[in-house]
């Protein structure tokens, strides 16, 4: 298998608050997003940019198992849908992802499960932190 190159980039967001109104994100790179918090208002709420965060990573990581498998040039597209269940008990929390891949192309059952499994389970940073107990470091000033 080929060795993954990492490159680093600036990475992290501030979210922004008034005493109303929505919030307003910033990624370290200066992307920016606002946030929604109504049932039927269009655009990313929190939960929302956990699963997205979810299901970029895994088409992302699927892509490169796919070339560490030598079977990237018969991939013709590459889906995760993630969606989740709350937990009905304890503190508020996703209790289950609930995962979709989709991997088209020509490509036999058995690479399909190859990839999936390396994405999800070795290669996507936000998988792997959701299954581990990453620490929080909390610093509170006024």
């Amino acid at each position: 298998m080929a060795d993954l190159k990492v490159r680093t980039r600036p990475v992290g967001a501030t979210a922004m608050l008034g005493r109303t109104g929505f919030p307003h994100v910033t990624s370290a790179t200066q992307g920016e997003i606002d946030i929604v918090t109504g049932p039927s208002q269009p655009g990313f709420n929190p939960l929302d940019l956990l699963y997205a965060s979810l299901s970029a990573c895994l088409v992302l990581s699927a892509r490169m198992a796919a070339s560490q498998l030598g079977v990237l040039d018969r991939i013709t597209e590459l889906t995760a849908d993630v969606t989740g269940e709350k937990a009905t008990e304890g503190v508020s929390r996703v209790e289950t992802f609930n995962i979709a891949f989709s991997i088209k192309g020509d490509i036999d059952e058995e690479t399909r499960q190859k990839i999936a499994h390396l994405a999800e389970d070795e290669i996507c940073t936000v998988s792997n932190t959701i299954r581990g107990n990453p620490a929080f470091s909390t610093v509170i000033s006024g």
